[in-house]
């Protein structure tokens, strides 16, 4: 595994994991978090139900793309297709968010950005993963 797919893995990973854990926390009422931070519609039941529909689809990818990581340094060739599941459910987690938003027109450059960012990144990664699960290189 290469330092920068490694590094991405990590931050994307945990950036998220702190996301769900003060989600949860704004939601218990325990986290008072800035309006002007908040997605469009934030006390909606509908867009609350909305955004937590994300959390498993999150938890996967950030699990798998932890122990991906964790593989990779144990020299563990399973690493790979780990990786690739990682990279995938973060591509789709993205496009989904992007989609909403798209949709309803609401192109809040804070959430639009970071889940563009979700949904291009592991683009990057991916063509040499393919190529390693093939059997057609060495090495990532």
């Amino acid at each position: 595994m290469t330092r920068s797919l490694k590094w991405a893995l990590l931050i994307t990973d945990w950036l998220l994991l702190c996301y769900w854990i003060l989600s949860g926390l704004a939601q218990l009422g325990w986290l008072p978090i800035p309006r002007v931070w908040l997605y469009t519609d934030y006390n909606q039941a509908q867009v609350v139900a909305w955004n937590w529909s994300f959390l498993p689809l999150d938890l996967a990818f950030s699990i798998l793309g932890l122990y991906a990581v964790s593989a990779a340094r144990r020299g563990l060739a399973r690493w790979r297709p780990l990786a690739m599941l990682s990279l995938s459910f973060t591509m789709a987690a993205g496009a989904m968010a992007i989609a909403y938003w798209t949709i309803l027109g609401d192109l809040n450059p804070y959430w639009y950005i970071a889940n563009l960012a979700l949904l291009v990144w592991p683009l990057f990664f991916m063509p040499a993963l393919i190529r390693q699960l093939a059997g057609t290189e060495d090495a990532l």
